[in-house]
């Protein structure tokens, strides 16, 4: 069985969710006796490099440019999975690319399509684009063989107002790693950070004005923590919100730019607290990362990251810097410890492998059965 992946910027090692949840899943179908084909953006990868793990990858050309680049790529590589790939299965990510799930099936592809998140409600986007977005989704439910939804509620959202698509939409959520390495030591934090352990709040994410990192940086100015702020992460198009935000660092402020592998790793496991202050997500992974590597965390009360469902101290209302504020002076005094086993049973990789494996595995079967033009 052979699957093509579009709507993603590329793997390995690209920022973002979608990506993440990619680099997680594909090595797995792979290691399960799959063909899984990646199709990168050109500007985000190394085009030298075919190989990720057994998952091919291909670049394929597109502007870097904040609103043109995800619909140009996948627009072309539609047709390039369709005419070089030739896969069994295209599998189109994100509800921005299944704008073009009707061309797919149009081409004669088997579909299936994961939504990551209601991405309209972005703050980035104009009321243009969100409609865009909005119809996006439509498509997405309305054409693919299958939706696959990485958040809980939504999923009931979606099977409500799409029923006659409702056995179409299945739950299948972002995954975390089963846990840091115990054997990684604190010299694996970043020499150039200068952090001790335990002595620092962690964020990770894209500099974008949904992440809610202002209000982090607002709420740390605030509270009376002793702890410094570490913010992982930057933007894909540098613009005027993540240049201001980067201009607030002080000597407690950290901006520490993009971080990989054994460094991130330890960030994450040797952090006091992990923060996610984000107006919108899908299933946040770095979140869910965090809670592997046995890091408490507080995040905000956005339906999605409730879906994970933590302990009440894990959570500040949205956009509400003084009870951010108010939870990092007192970050001793919270429950926010969790069962981390029966977390790791939820979100697991190998298991989410398997049911992506499944409803590809019934795609092709359906096809096989009923012919190439098939829906």
């Amino acid at each position: 069985m052979k699957l093509c992946a579009v709507g993603l910027r590329g793997i390995p090692d690209v920022m973002g969710g979608i990506e993440s949840h990619c680099q997680q899943l594909y090595p797995r179908l792979v290691k399960a006796g799959m063909e899984v084909t990646v199709i990168c953006r050109s500007p985000y990868i190394d085009k030298k490099r075919e190989e990720f793990e057994g998952v091919q990858l291909r670049s394929v050309w597109t502007l870097k440019h904040k609103f043109f680049e995800t619909f140009l790529h996948t627009f072309l590589a539609i047709f390039y999975a369709r005419f070089v790939v030739k896969p069994d299965v295209l599998h189109i990510h994100g509800i921005g690319p299944a704008l073009f799930t009707p061309l797919a099936k149009l081409l004669g592809m088997q579909v299936m399509v994961t939504h990551h998140g209601a991405d309209y409600d972005r703050q980035k986007w104009n009321q243009f684009a969100k409609n865009v977005l909005r119809f996006g989704e439509s498509m997405a439910v309305k054409f693919a063989d299958r939706a696959l939804v990485v958040g809980r509620t939504l999923t009931g959202q979606l099977k409500a107002k799409h029923v006659e698509q409702a056995n179409n939409i299945s739950f299948v959520p972002n995954g975390a790693l089963t846990g840091v390495d115990a054997s990684l030591s604190a010299d694996k934090l970043p020499a150039d950070l200068n952090l001790q352990p335990g002595g620092y709040i962690l964020a990770v994410g894209r500099l974008v004005p949904e992440k809610g990192f202002h209000d982090l940086v607002e709420a740390f100015g605030q509270s009376q923590s002793e702890l410094t702020l570490v913010v992982v992460g930057s933007a894909d198009h540098e613009d005027e919100y993540s240049q201001s935000l980067q201009q607030k660092a002080t000597d407690n402020v950290v901006f520490a730019g993009r971080r990989s592998g054994d460094e991130l790793n330890a960030l994450y496991k040797f952090a006091r607290v992990f923060c996610l202050p984000s107006y919108h997500e899908g299933l946040p992974i770095v979140a869910l990362e965090a809670i592997a590597a046995g890091t408490e965390v507080i995040i905000s009360d956005i339906t999605p990251n409730l879906d994970i469902g933590l302990p009440d101290d894990c959570y500040f209302r949205v956009g509400d810097t003084q009870q951010l504020a108010d939870k990092l002076t007192r970050v001793d005094e919270l429950a926010l410890q969790i069962n981390k086993d029966n977390f790791l049973s939820m979100f697991n990789w190998d298991n989410i492998s398997v049911d992506t494996y499944d409803i590809a595995r019934k795609l092709t079967t359906s096809a096989s059965v009923s012919g190439p033009a098939a829906h």
